[in-house]
């Protein structure tokens, strides 16, 4: 009787969206021409909505989750676009659940875009608009191809004066976009790679989870209670499964309330959130080591026990939700690890996340009940399993350090230079082969001769290999396996590799000998570029220095707590080819996107606005707006070649540490920027 209500469940929600696909688009599309002058041309798409419905803006709140309208032109030689599409402006709604305001249009809109011809002949302008259309209750997405007929254009008669590139009409704006650069691919491969791998991670965490104390042996128990029931029994496993991942998955929904893009850059780079999860991971590293225990209240995890006892469905919910309540005190540092991880990251992280765990958990509880059998090849609980809970302990205490660097960076404190965040590490991982080896124990340790374990002498030699590993990182050795968790070179006091660049260039070679300053960087007493590389640190300097040079640009988008742009610095900047372009052939302008601290010249202040329309006062807020407004994006590391007025010549690009695409993504925007 059920599998038939979950079949008709399935069937019903199939038949829905079918429905939604099928049914008529509450918005209609006329495409229009109007020619400004013999050369250029105003394209006019007019969108006539249905009563109740709403078409969404191009341009939304970073924190909102509608789909903005856009429009894809396909490439053609005949015309060239100016500027952006235009469109007047739109109404606003503030939306509550997400704390934002959405920006939409009723009735009819007109969205405007101006080419300009450059073909005798008549010129077909294709493309298609995608977007959503929203009433009350549910939304639809609005997709149609466009085509645009241009004849009796004369590209020869027209002046440059006469070809006028509109401007966006916003209130707050004053950088117009960087028109965009139609060859470059706009897929953000880092945030695709990063959530696959947090993904992973997550998972290992649930398996992590599985084999500690207080999880492992539950294993037998609810095998042989599903075993009992036969045929019904394997049913009951797989939905005993299904709650345990919506449990976690429950979590993973608030969280994203708290840990979403709402409070992306505050969660990742403020001192409170990070100092708070920094103390956090030091509890639930103390706990693992056995110096204390955190449980939930005896009478949740009673209550909880007694209404499994009801059976059936909500019996095996409840049988469920005793199993995460039990293993509260044992899974939590883990779970914890991996919900502060998404802290600042998207919506969905802390939902993928806690899907992962989730699995790691439940799999193997469902795979077991299916196939008991298999339970015999299982190893029997025994002290091993504490002897994983230090190990993760170590490992806690060690990611701890990271959330106390990410504040360090952006408020200047000067507190965890690269050497004292070394020392930390090849400290902590020191005692963690010490206890492999036997030679430290902690409270819940077992009496067995630990000599005799092969398994834990081999983890003990690849411990001490890393710590040896991480040496050489005290006398500025770049150690580019675990750059992204350390702080940048630039807080390194001692740098061999420094004195010798430094020692090359007094002597005649390498950047400091060909570059020379045009202007003194502004910042330049608070902010650095790692490997002795100059450039600058104001965007409207470095356009101005690159005028007077007759330079291009290269804009590398970045932050004090990013992760992955000291990867990709420690794997690509450190090349000696990358290093020569940019002394040679770029100016290198670094836009710190979450510094906390430095403030712009009194003269700045004031003159760009936020999206709340408050004046921007500090230099990382308009770094970030630049990188929003200019070149609507909102990642770090974020990588642009822009010519001396701004206009992107290539990129971006992001995540990227193969040096010979590096390599190529700036030779295609110097090279442009020659022609």
């Amino acid at each position: 009787m059920m599998m038939k209500r979950l079949i008709v469940a399935f069937w019903a929600i199939c038949l829905s969206a079918l429905f939604l696909q099928a049914q008529e688009s509450p918005v209609k599309w006329t495409y229009t021409t109007t020619k400004i002058n013999d050369t250029v041309a105003e394209l006019q798409f007019k969108a006539t909505i249905q009563e109740g419905w709403h078409l969404y803006s191009q341009y939304k709140d970073s924190k909102c989750i509608e789909i903005p309208i856009s429009f894809d032109f396909k490439a053609a030689p005949g015309y060239k676009r100016l500027g952006k599409v235009q469109e007047p402006k739109p109404q606003t709604e503030y939306d509550e659940l997400f704390d934002c305001t959405s920006k939409f249009f009723t009735k009819s809109v007109t969205f405007r875009q101006r080419v300009q011809v450059l073909d005798d002949q008549p010129v077909t302008v294709k493309g298609t608009l995608s977007g959503q259309a929203c009433i009350e209750g549910r939304c639809t997405p609005v997709e149609e191809k466009f085509s645009f007929e241009l004849k009796d254009y004369h590209p020869a008669v027209a002046t440059t004066a006469e070809v006028e590139e509109p401007v966006e009409d916003t209130d707050t704006a004053t950088i117009a976009p960087a028109p965009e650069n139609q060859d470059s691919a706009k897929a953000d491969p880092e945030k695709e790679e990063s959530l696959l791998l947090y993904f992973l991670l997550a998972i290992a965490g649930g398996l992590a989870g599985l084999v500690m104390p207080c999880v492992f042996p539950m294993i037998p128990m609810t095998v042989s209670f599903f075993s009992k029931e036969g045929h019904k029994g394997k049913r009951d496993a797989l939905l005993y499964g299904l709650f345990i991942v919506l449990i976690f998955l429950t979590i993973g929904l608030v969280l994203s309330a708290i840990f979403g893009a709402d409070l992306g850059n505050i969660m990742s780079t403020h001192w409170i959130p990070n100092l708070l999860f920094a103390v956090i991971f030091l509890i639930f590293a103390f706990s693992l080591l056995g110096y204390f225990e955190i449980t939930l209240p005896s009478s949740w995890v009673n209550g909880s026990a007694k209404r499994q006892r009801q059976g059936g469905i909500a019996g095996i919910f409840f049988m469920a939700l005793t199993l995460v309540l039990v293993s509260f005190s044992c899974t939590l540092p883990i779970a914890g690890a991996v919900a502060l991880n998404a802290a600042g990251g998207s919506f969905l992280k802390p939902i993928i996340g806690m899907l992962g765990f989730s699995l790691g958990i439940a799999v193997p509880f469902t795979f077991f009940a299916l196939f008991p059998g298999l339970l015999k090849k299982l190893p029997k609980s025994g002290g091993w399993m504490n002897t994983l809970k230090v190990i993760l302990a170590f490992v806690e205490l060690a990611f701890a350090l990271k959330f106390i660097n990410v504040p360090d960076q952006t408020y200047h404190w000067g507190i965890l230079d690269r050497e004292v965040y070394l020392a930390f590490w090849i400290v902590i991982f020191s005692l963690l082969g010490l206890y492999l080896l036997g030679k430290i124990r902690f409270p819940l340790d077992d009496e067995y001769p630990v000599q005799k374990s092969w398994l834990r002498f081999t983890l003990a030699i690849f411990v001490f290999t890393f710590v040896v590993y991480m040496i050489p990182g005290m006398f500025g050795a770049p150690l580019k396996a675990i750059s992204g968790w350390l702080p940048p070179m630039t807080t390194q006091d001692f740098d061999v590799s420094a004195i010798v660049r430094n020692e090359v260039a007094a002597n005649g070679g390498g950047q400091g000998a060909t570059y020379q300053w045009t202007e003194d960087p502004l910042y330049a007493d608070k902010l650095k570029i790692p490997f002795g590389i100059k450039g600058y640190f104001d965007y409207d300097q470095a356009l101005r220095v690159a005028k007077k040079e007759g330079k291009p640009v290269f804009l590398d988008f970045t932050g004090h707590g990013c992760t992955n742009c000291r990867n990709v610095e420690n794997a690509v900047w450190i090349d000696p080819e990358v290093r020569r372009i940019f002394a040679d052939e770029v100016i290198v302008c670094t836009l710190y996107a979450d510094d906390k601290i430095i403030e712009l010249p009194d003269e700045e202040k004031g003159k760009l606005k936020d999206a709340d329309g408050d004046p921007i006062t500090m230099l990382g807020a308009k770094n970030r707006y630049i990188e929003q407004t200019k070149y609507r994006e909102n990642s770090q590391p974020c990588y642009f070649v822009v010519d001396p007025d701004g206009n992107i010549l290539s990129g971006p690009t992001y995540y990227e540490r193969d040096k010979d695409k590096y390599i190529q993504f700036l030779r295609e925007g110097i090279d442009k920027y020659k022609k």
